[in-house]
């Protein structure tokens, strides 16, 4: 049985190019018909691109601004409707168009920061990890 925070919430990974992997959570009422179409597609991967303190590779979607914002937090997912892109902000950088905002990276931020252009990228659902006591 899911609860509420369950299905507002879904738990990803990111795997990153001899790196590691990092989490995140994209949160469905931020901008949920794009958090949907996102989920629905995964696994995704590409290569990324850099700017300024932010990640960013194209992903097979393609959608209008929901909810856009300016500015962002380090730390933020986000879709980046002029490119078709998923966004990952790691520093103070912003972005240079409005983007639609999907949720946080919660493990590993610091990975991004050692990403160079053209590496692989690859976003997936998080396994839902569950302990129930075995009888």
């Amino acid at each position: 049985m899911s609860t509420e925070e369950d299905i507002s919430r879904v738990k990803i990974k990111f795997i990153l190019e001899k790196l590691g992997e990092a989490e995140g959570e994209l949160v469905r009422f931020k901008a949920p018909r794009t958090v949907d179409m996102i989920v629905h597609k995964l696994p995704i991967a590409g290569r990324i691109a850099l700017y300024k303190e932010e990640i960013y590779f194209e992903i097979p979607i393609r959608m209008g601004e929901e909810k856009a914002k300016a500015t962002v937090e380090p730390g933020t997912i986000a879709f980046w409707p002029m490119s078709s892109a998923l966004c990952v902000f790691y520093g103070k950088s912003q972005p240079y168009s409005p983007v639609s905002v999907l949720g946080k990276i919660t493990k590993n931020l610091d990975l991004f920061k050692d990403v160079k252009s053209g590496a692989t990228i690859k976003v997936e659902l998080l396994p839902n990890v569950k302990t129930e006591d075995t009888v």
